[in-house]
C-alpha cells in the first residue's frame, strides 16, 4: 500500500496535471514539468521513496528519491515555470496569465506538511493515465 499516489491526468506543453491521494483520501491537484521539456526533469511513472528534506529555499518538505537526481521536492508554486522537476501542490486548477496552473498552492502545501508532520518518509506511486 502506498502512502501517497499521484495520478497524472493530462499533459501539455504547460506541464503535467495530476491528482494526489494522501493516506487513501483525495487531497489536491499537482503540477509537474511536462515530459517533453528538454530543460526540465519529469519524474518517470513508478514507485519511489520520499524522505524529509531540509534545504535553504524549502526548509521543511519531502524529497522524492530518484536515482541520478537530487532535490526533487514537493513545494508551493503555481505554474510550470515555478518548477525544474519538483511537484507543485494546489487545491484547484486554472489559469494564471494564460498558463495552466494549480491554485491556492501556499495553503495547500502547508496543509500537506501538517498531514505529514509526524512522518520522516513515505512511499509514493506515480501513475500516468493519458
Amino acid at each position: 500500500m502506498y502512502d501517497l499516489i499521484i495520478v497524472r491526468l493530462e499533459e501539455s506543453d504547460q506541464g503535467l496535471i495530476g491528482v494526489m491521494v494522501v493516506f487513501g483520501v483525495v487531497f489536491c491537484f499537482t503540477l509537474e514539468p511536462d515530459s517533453n521539456d528538454p530543460k526540465k526533469f519529469s519524474v518517470p511513472a513508478g514507485s519511489y521513496r520520499c524522505r524529509r528534506f531540509h534545504g535553504f529555499k524549502w526548509r521543511n518538505t519531502f524529497e522524492i528519491i530518484v536515482e541520478g537526481h537530487t532535490a526533487i521536492l514537493f513545494h508551493a508554486g503555481n505554474v510550470e515555470s515555478d518548477t525544474d522537476g519538483c511537484v507543485l501542490l494546489g487545491s484547484t486548477t486554472g489559469k494564471l496569465k494564460e498558463d495552466r496552473a494549480v491554485l491556492n498552492s501556499g495553503a495547500t502545501f502547508k496543509a500537506f506538511m501538517e498531514l505529514t508532520q509526524h512522518r520522516a518518509e513515505f512511499d509514493l506511486l506515480i501513475k500516468d493515465c493519458f
